[in-house]
């Protein structure tokens, strides 16, 4: 450690050990002034500087018709929690008992020990149970629905269980007791629940100003945790960002907290730094995962209407960087409109207003698309989302109208070298095919944390559909099997050597080694694209291996991909297709056909310098293949296609992935191949593909 980091972590060990003697011996802070002053005040200025949409009684018209669907959910969804029932992350129907019991994991049925958060180890699983679950109960999320629900009817008895739920907090988890005070992340998400409750029902006679009170001396404690334990060496990720948000709430909506103006400045001064440090000159987010780059979108998102709510200039920079975030999300985003997973996704949101899955993003396009008046934005969002209503109004609703709601005028094959992701589309409509490249190394420069062992590999549609996938993440902490599993490379359309991952796991958020990948060239034209990587992820064999991978979109029609496996010794090389849930036949000719219920589909086929046999793995246990995850806690079975052979390097494999709109018909096909029995060309009936040491490209067969 360096200076900086020794002194910030010494500071922190020492609020540690303060806050333990001051544990269970606090009292309350004399009153200078009447409860009811303060709260009346709180109304006053939450009405100027909190989020438009909540104050606009025009919402709640528009919710109830335009949006009916969600309104629905919003009720159901506080109804569910009126009664104990919780659906958190990918689980539904959680139960904590009566009262709650908010150290508890029903998952994994165990409790974590009441003591000081000093005194836990939130990873470990055994004692805590899996923290992930927990935490997502107690960022009390849930509670922003009771306060919806209060605004879309006027019934009290969701305000009534909102306090009655916050009171019950406050009284089992006093300040530093508890798991619930273990991660200043987790702090900082339930401050922000907390100011988005007290404004969604201040004018509910369940919250008098004795109640504001307690909850406002809460919501002060909570954001001088936040300060004490900054994640600026821990988790410098979303965590700090996460962290910097939770300040700045703290200070714009209590501006006469003592430490007000000192988080406001702390607030902004951290967000406006981390922009720059991890979204990268592309706009790829530094941890390469899709999950947090919308993470990071949303926290920057809520940054800038806040600001602008309060009067807080923010430098341009901030505003151009989100751009850049949402403009890779934009070119990720699949022809069906779902965000295909890359690296690690935990499930969580900074605060879903509204129902979403874990793979659609939509609602950060829709107020994206209002905030920066942008009609790319509003074509991937494709309506405006709740959302964007409860955080900007009606006003919303004019902007989002009057944008032409036009796809990208890019075209579709888009590189983000730094990051490393290459995508490769027929068009922008949502029959599309779309390829994915992973070309980046694994994690970032500081951390892996959230990377997975998935270099070089693929992620396809066909007509618009997901057929090769990311199998997801299923769990952090709560299975080590799981958890090394899924972010393996066994789970990922990618090679494998002698059966060895990529990267080998030394805990849940680190590796034993790192490993990277590089992106040598690409080029594009019209009827032709093309990208060439490099891993080094094998060089730790005692008989170094290399990989490299070539892909090829050709005629926006078909893939061509190229693997070329170098080294000395005889290897077992294993290419690695995983597919969505759909059924796959592998055929007497080498063609592998992939359907989703109709006749469209995607065609496979393989030709390699040495044999290779071809097997379907699904649902395997012993060794884990064949498996997805759709959302955190979840996980079901799904081919996975695996090409295996063995001998002598190098190797060349070369794979045809060809979207067709019969998939019974075979495609004229064939492969010619050089002196060695390499695969130099990939021949059509209207071009051959030729593939040379040094490159890629395409000649025109003799009879066109």
């Amino acid at each position: 450690m360096e200076l900086p980091e020794l002194l910030c972590r010494g500071r922190q060990e020492t609020f540690k050990w303060v806050d333990r003697i001051r544990a269970g011996n606090r009292t309350a802070a004399s009153e200078l002034e009447s409860n009811r002053e303060r709260f009346l005040r709180f109304v006053e200025n939450s009405s100027n500087r909190f989020f438009e949409g909540v104050f606009d009684p025009r919402v709640i018209q528009v919710l109830s018709t335009e949006n009916a669907d969600d309104s629905q959910f919003l009720l159901v969804a506080a109804d569910r929690v009126s009664h104990g029932r919780f659906d958190l992350l990918g689980y539904s129907n959680l139960e904590f008992g009566d009262p709650v019991e908010w150290q508890f994991d029903p998952v994994s049925g165990r409790r974590a020990p009441f003591v000081h958060w000093s005194r836990l180890n939130p990873l470990d699983c055994n004692t805590v149970g899996d923290s992930k679950v927990t935490w997502e109960l107690n960022r009390h999320q849930w509670l922003v629905h009771l306060g919806q629900a209060w605004r879309l009817t006027g019934d009290e008895r969701y305000a009534q269980t909102l306090i009655r739920y916050l009171l019950a907090w406050l009284r089992l988890n006093p300040p530093g007791m508890s798991i619930n005070w273990a991660s200043s992340l987790e702090v900082a998400f339930r401050l922000i629940a907390w100011c988005w409750s007290l404004v969604l029902i201040s004018d509910s006679r369940a919250l008098t100003p004795d109640v504001f009170r307690q909850l406002e001396e809460a919501i002060e404690t909570h954001a001088t945790h936040v300060e004490r334990y900054l994640s600026y060496y821990f988790s410098p990720n979303t965590h700090l960002t996460g962290e910097g948000l939770g300040l700045f709430y703290a200070g714009v909506l209590f501006p006469e907290a003592k430490r007000a103006e000192r988080w406001r400045s702390l607030g902004k001064r951290i967000l406006v730094q981390e922009i720059e440090r991890q979204v990268l000159y592309d706009g790829v987010y530094f941890e390469r995962s899709t999950c947090y780059q919308r993470y990071t979108a949303d926290i920057y998102l809520h940054f800038l209407i806040l600001a602008d709510r309060a009067g807080i200039e923010v430098p341009a920079i901030v505003g151009e960087r989100v751009k850049s975030l949402l403009d890779v999300l934009v070119n990720l985003r699949q022809p069906d409109g779902s965000m295909p997973s890359i690296g690690d996704a935990d499930g969580g949101m900074v605060l879903p207003l509204s129902r979403a899955s874990a793979d659609d993003f939509r609602a950060t396009f829709s107020t994206a698309a209002v905030v920066f008046n942008d009609p790319v934005y509003a074509w991937a969002a494709e309506r405006l989302a709740s959302d964007t209503l409860w955080l900007l109004g009606t006003r919303s609703l004019g902007v989002f109208e009057r944008l032409d709601k036009t796809a990208p005028q890019s075209p579709g094959f888009r590189v983000f070298p730094l990051g490393g992701f290459v995508a490769m589309r027929s068009g922008w409509d949502k029959k599309a095919h779309a390829l994915i490249f992973d070309t980046g190394p694994l994690g970032c420069h500081y951390s892996a944390g959230h990377g997975h062992a998935d270099l070089l590999s693929v992620q396809c549609s066909a007509f618009g559909e997901p057929y090769l996938v990311d199998a997801g993440t299923c769990c952090y902490t709560a299975n080590r099997e799981l958890r090394d599993f899924f972010r393996s490379t066994t789970a990922h359309s990618t090679v494998t050597v002698d059966g060895n991952s990529q990267a080998e796991p030394a805990g849940p958020f680190s590796w034993q080694s790192r490993c990277s990948a590089q992106l040598l060239r690409w080029q594009s034209n019209e009827t032709f694209a093309y990208a060439d990587a490099f891993s080094d992820a094998y060089g730790r064999l005692s008989d170094p291996v290399s990989h490299r991978r070539r892909v090829a979109f050709i005629n926006s029609q078909y893939w061509i991909i190229v693997d070329d496996l170098c080294g000395s010794e005889s290897h077992r090389i294993d290419l690695r297709f995983q597919f969505a849930p759909m059924k796959l036949h592998l055929d007497d000719d080498g063609w592998v056909r992939a359907a989703r219920n109709s006749e469209r589909g995607l065609l496979l086929r393989v030709f390699a310098s040495a044999p290779v046999e071809a097997s379907v793995r699904q649902g395997g246990r012993n060794p884990m293949e064949g498996w997805i995850s759709s959302n955190y806690g979840s996980m079901e079975p799904a081919p996975a296609l695996v090409y295996t052979g063995e001998g002598r390097l190098p190797m060349r494999i070369v794979t045809v992935l060809w979207p067709a709109e019969d998939i019974q018909h075979t495609p004229g096909v064939d492969v010619l191949r050089d002196a060695n029995g390499r695969p130099s060309a990939i021949h059509t009936d209207i071009e051959d593909v030729v593939i040379d040491d040094d490159e890629i490209h395409v000649r025109h067969s003799r009879n066109h």
